[in-house]
């Protein structure tokens, strides 16, 4: 199915009127859809916009315009099937205040172009802001414009991201917020979280009021800041504080070694002794039991659900060999790891299931 997206109706938008009385122009975005890119990702922001844009529902471009830009007038394909055709090409696009580039599947054919790369490039030295949403990061990531900058991941595709960029910074990526404004490099994790980039952007140009009007429209409310924690991935046991939320994604995504607890303090603008005072409120263990129960969590999950030897199990989940993994899992599970493979053989678990389900084939990279 191609569905015609067509430009926003109302003409040149008058000038905006600032506080000083002063005018200035409309915001411009120029957005890139990614091939496989996802829908959602896309509405949401591109609806914030639009509301924001005029009073009411009136949707006329007037406080800012977008348009959708492609190296071609060929129809792009999202994820869910659905065909986006852009309204004009790189070449023919005026210069945009934020050019924004939505992702989606990694694994289904081919990526960004190098004529997108490109323009991505170009963008950059031109001084726009560039926004990558879900995978579009990846994208900003390949054309080169990510050095020196914070860089938001979903949890859902760390590991894709530390896979195709091995000499990225990994104290760069962040994959336990919603989004991260870095200077002129905004980075998304995708999904809803586009509504509240979106609406964090435009709050950067205006009045809270109007932000706002735009959520209640989408039946949002409010905005969620881009601290505010990702969901958590499959086996994470909830918790209600958002600090610790994030605190857990990020043992998540360092099980292969334990964060000491000042660092993993320092990364949530914490001090140690207010980290342990959370994580006893809301788990009743301190962070560094419990960091230690996601090892042992995702090292039956690998006995379970792979052949490889205990030994490599355990330096693959940050334990510095096979005895001691067999001494902690003793302790957690009562049996030691071979004993614990052979009484799980052939049985279904519904913890593993879902991590298999979300991750599949994705075992290697613990």
């Amino acid at each position: 199915m191609t569905i015609a997206v067509s430009k926003p109706t109302g003409g040149i938008a008058a000038p905006l009127a600032t506080s000083q009385g002063e005018s200035r122009e409309r915001i411009r975005f120029g957005i890139v859809l990614l091939p496989n890119f996802t829908l959602t990702a896309f509405s949401g922001f591109v609806d914030m916009l639009r509301l924001s844009a005029d009073e009411g529902d009136y949707s006329k471009p007037v406080r800012c315009s977008w348009s959708v830009i492609g190296d071609t007038l060929a129809p792009v394909r999202a994820s869910c099937g659905i065909q986006i055709t852009p309204w004009e090409t790189f070449a023919d696009a005026e210069p945009f205040d934020y050019v924004v580039v939505v992702g989606g599947l990694l694994h289904s054919g081919p990526q960004a172009s190098d004529e997108t790369l490109q323009f991505i490039r170009n963008a950059a030295r031109a001084q726009a802001t560039l926004v990558g949403i879900c995978t579009g990061v990846f994208a900003l990531m390949r054309a080169g414009v990510l050095d020196e900058h914070r860089i938001c991941v979903s949890w859902f595709h760390y590991w894709d991201f530390v896979e195709r960029f091995p000499a990225a910074n990994p104290d760069a990526l962040v994959a336990d917020r919603l989004f991260v404004i870095d200077r002129r490099r905004i980075t998304c994790s995708g999904g809803r979280a586009s509504i509240d980039v979106a609406a964090a952007i435009l709050l950067r140009h205006f009045e809270h009021a109007t932000v706002q009007k735009a959520l209640r429209i989408l039946l949002v409310g409010e905005m969620q800041k881009g601290n505010a924690p990702q969901p958590h991935p499959p086996g994470l046991e909830p918790a209600t504080h958002p600090k610790v939320k994030r605190a857990i994604l990020l043992m998540e995504q360092h099980v292969g070694r334990s964060l000491p607890l000042e660092e993993l303090a320092y990364k949530l603008d914490l001090s140690p002794r207010q980290l342990e005072r959370l994580f006893k409120a809301e788990t009743g263990r301190s962070p560094q039991a419990f960091a230690k129960q996601v090892r042992l969590r995702t090292a039956a999950w690998l006995l379970t659900s792979s052949d490889r030897t205990v030994a490599d199990i355990a330096s693959s989940c940050g334990f510095s060999d096979a005895s001691h993994l067999g001494r902690e899992f003793r302790k957690q599970f009562g049996v030691p790891p071979v004993m614990f493979r052979e009484q799980h053989e052939g049985v279904p678990d519904a913890n593993a299931a879902e991590i298999d389900e979300t991750f599949p084939g994705r075992m290697d990279v613990f």
